[in-house]
């Protein structure tokens, strides 16, 4: 049986569930320390949430006919133009982040990239959210 496409308002919706959790889960992590596993968790999170971001991005430029877009730093550059994001430069951080926390590349950014997802990253997508949930109700 085939499925009907989501909805950019049902991927908004996905992406805030994420979102929520990604949140709580840092907070969690604030009051009782990360540990290996907490922090490869608030990765994971992260990246779930980050990714469900990009496919709200997707669907809403599919709706206006606009992409495919080649990956997701065309979507990103793309989505600082249409002012679906404020700070192009921290979303494309984001990306680039998550490359280089890619463990086929010898680099140690964990550390740095944890101290990103808390302080600055979160922030953003959170933003990020507000602003979707205006343009969708436009």
């Amino acid at each position: 049986m085939k499925t009907l496409p989501q909805t950019c308002e049902q991927c908004l919706e996905e992406f805030s569930t994420a979102l929520e959790e990604l949140v709580i889960y840092a907070s969690r992590g604030e009051k009782t320390g990360y540990s290996e596993i907490h922090s490869r968790d608030l990765i994971i999170n992260f990246e779930v949430a980050h990714e469900l971001a990009l496919k709200v991005i997707a669907k809403f430029f599919e709706k206006q006919k606009k992409g495919p877009f080649s990956g997701s730093r065309d979507a990103t550059v793309e989505a600082f133009h249409a002012e679906l994001i404020d700070d192009g430069k921290s979303w494309l951080d984001m990306i680039i982040d998550r490359i280089q926390y890619n463990p086929v590349y010898s680099i140690d950014t964990q550390a740095n990239f944890l101290e990103n997802i808390r302080k600055r990253y979160i922030r953003l997508l959170e933003r990020f959210e507000r602003t979707m949930a205006k343009k969708l109700e436009e």
